[in-house]
């Protein structure tokens, strides 16, 4: 039996190391980033080991030696040179007022005064960081290291208060300002984010940050890679399969389809999430740990703000400049990559497209069955066992009872969600078929206002066609003049061709006819 002691939540890389917790070793990557730059941004998605990669450059630039005895970097530095240090975590406030981003800033600022001292004239937050940054380096000999948590929380808390939004800016570009001003009395700056949120106006005086969020060379630096779980979890795969009544071969398989196929950079190995990876072997059970944590409130202001099209969402494809951009007026799309809700699963070199799609399991099924109260009239309670009702009405062969149940979806829909309602009906159907799809295999196809679909069942075969202020015949007349159910005509499953017609007026199904092939 493992006596490993998992750090779910502890984002402290002394009290890891002090208090015996798991880790697995990361080092060699702080001691590249120390030895080979100076200013760096890192965007990955929430609970990837952002907080923790930050604490361990504290603990490095600290020169705390006995915190990294049997680790890589024990044997890569020696020096062990103590830098004054000032760590900015903007994860512990709420963000809701003006000044509630100052409050932050003064209380950090006024921590650091009492250790190096202030000057009268330094009235603004930019002045006083960059006399504390000034005089730690002329009181210490050394350089300041500078490491910033989280820089994007106020802005994402802010999503939909442009004022707000604005404020947050204007504080936070002459604050950041400070890191090219005062150069020469910085060893290290190192930022994160989930997002790269307003990375010109907040950034636009430090073009000196190296955006290390894309190159290959530190894929592995946040997450977990297939390697490092071999490496350090390979009794714990047994004892998992084990438990879980699988094979080890199917346990890593099942690790694999829920947790992993992260890829930051096009063309590099997956990586795992390292919430849901470490909480699986914790509790001997896979299970949405990731999803359980945070809700991801504010992709769904923006996926209603901008009538996003979620199966256009699914599979994406877009250019490099848009995955590195950041949240602008016109596409959500780098902030739902950026956020890790979707990953690069392709790259055509020849034209630099990127394809997109969910990364695994565990954000494709927890992402759409969040989206369901926002865009249905079901709360989350009520939502699963409607999908389990949807999937034992298509197994035992009754498309009229399915097709009822899919009434009830569209009814009493909010007002807000259908400014456009053909895509507003789109939405609703991908989200049905993508979840019901975890159960049974279903295929969705849109193009110029019409849907087709195919669900197959170990007994049962529907060709579905969808129309918009059509008729349910014609609906029908299409399945049959396009023969979409020829593939199954010799299969021994009961094939159910059905035409459906979605009602402008009623704002919901008005009519669907069935027949058997």
């Amino acid at each position: 039996m493992s006596n490993k002691i998992y750090p779910i939540g502890i984002q402290n890389f002394e009290k890891i190391r002090k208090d015996g917790y798991f880790y697995i070793d990361k080092t060699a990557w702080v001691y590249q980033l120390a030895k080979t730059g100076s200013y760096y941004f890192l965007s990955r998605p929430r609970r990837f080991g952002k907080s923790l990669l930050i604490s361990t450059l504290e603990a490095y630039f600290q020169g705390k030696k006995e915190l990294f005895k049997g680790l890589a970097i024990e044997k890569l530095e020696k020096d062990w040179i103590q830098y004054p240090i000032f760590h900015l975590d903007l994860n512990i406030g709420k963000y809701d007022t003006p000044d509630s981003l100052d409050k932050i800033l003064n209380d950090h600022l006024e921590q650091w005064e009492s250790q190096y001292g202030t000057r009268p004239s330094e009235v603004t937050f930019s002045l006083r960081f960059a006399g504390i940054i000034k005089r730690a380096c002329q009181q210490t000999g050394q350089r300041a290291v500078i490491l910033v948590d989280e820089y994007d929380k106020p802005m994402l808390q802010a999503i939909g208060n442009e004022e707000l939004q604005k404020e947050y800016r204007n504080t936070l570009k002459p604050f950041y300002g400070v890191l090219k001003t005062m150069d020469g009395c910085i060893k290290l700056a190192f930022l994160t984010g989930v997002t790269k949120f307003g990375k010109v106006s907040v950034f636009s005086d430090l073009n000196n940050l190296d955006d290390i969020s894309m190159q290959e060379m530190y894929v592995g630096l946040c997450g977990v890679t297939e390697q490092e779980i071999h490496d350090n979890l390979e009794e714990e795969l047994h004892e998992l399969a084990d438990t879980q009544k699988m094979t080890y071969e199917e346990a890593c398989a099942e690790l694999k389809r829920r947790y992993d196929g992260y890829h930051f950079v096009e063309n590099t190995e997956g990586v795992y999430n390292p919430f849901s990876l470490l909480n699986t072997f914790k509790y001997k059970k896979f299970g949405s740990y990731w999803f359980e944590t945070g809700t991801p409130t504010y992709l769904i202001e923006l996926l209603k703000r901008y009538h996003y099209d979620l199966e256009h969402m699914a599979h994406a494809e877009t250019y490099a400049d848009v995955l590195n951009s950041i949240y602008g007026d016109e596409e959500p799309l780098p902030v739902i990559f950026q956020s890790g809700y979707l990953t690069i699963k392709g790259y055509d070199e020849e034209f630099g497209i990127y394809r997109l799609g969910f990364p695994n399991r565990e954000v494709e099924e927890g992402f759409i069955k969040f989206l369901i109260p926002y865009y249905t009239r079901f709360n989350k309670i009520e939502a699963p066992f409607e999908i389990q009702r949807f999937v034992q009405e298509i197994r035992a062969g009754d498309p009229d009872a399915f097709f009822r149940r899919l009434q009830s979806f569209f009814a009493d829909t909010p007002y807000e969600l259908v400014k456009d309602l053909e895509l507003h009906y789109q939405n609703v159907l991908f989200i049905v078929f993508k979840l019901v799809g975890f159960y049974v295999k279903a295929e969705y196809h849109t193009s110029q206002g019409r849907i087709d679909l195919v669900l197959q069942t170990d007994k049962y075969i529907y060709v579905m066609e969808f129309k918009l202020n059509g008729t349910a015949e014609e609906a029908l007349l299409q399945i049959n003049d396009k023969r979409y159910a020829l593939p199954f005509a010799a299969d021994s499953r009961k094939v159910f061709k059905i035409g459906v017609n979605f009602s402008n007026v009623t704002r919901n199904i008005e009519r669907w006819v069935v027949e058997e092939l």
